[in-house]
């Protein structure tokens, strides 16, 4: 099992981009608002290779928000993404330098 981590910008955030040749089971996902006194919101989009971001298509999580101190965890579901299919977030408010308070993990396993 493998896990990637990033604090979640204001910006689109390519999570994680599965390489070529390869495939990855998406075994939990977790989103922490680090923040003691400031809450904070995400969306998150599963999108296939060669898409663009689309909250109308590929948007799986809609503006959660999430309080200070709180951890939302996506394991219901297992995942499989293919070569080049991506888990991206986007995420406010700003907290300095185009960074949020959330910090992401998810966890995978090669398939």
């Amino acid at each position: 099992m493998a896990i990637v981590n990033a604090q979640l910008q204001i910006t689109y955030t390519d999570l994680l981009v599965v390489p070529a040749n390869k495939s990855y089971a998406i075994t939990n996902i977790l989103v922490c608002n680090t923040s003691v006194s400031t809450a904070a919101s995400f969306k998150m989009y599963l999108v296939p290779d060669g898409d663009s971001v689309s909250d109308n298509v590929n948007m799986v999580v809609n503006s959660l928000e999430l309080p200070p101190g709180e951890t939302f965890t996506f394991d219901s579901e297992r995942i499989v993404l293919e070569a080049g299919d991506k888990i991206v977030f986007d995420a406010a408010p700003d907290s300095g330098s185009g960074a949020t308070t959330l910090a992401a993990t998810v966890s995978y396993l090669e398939v």
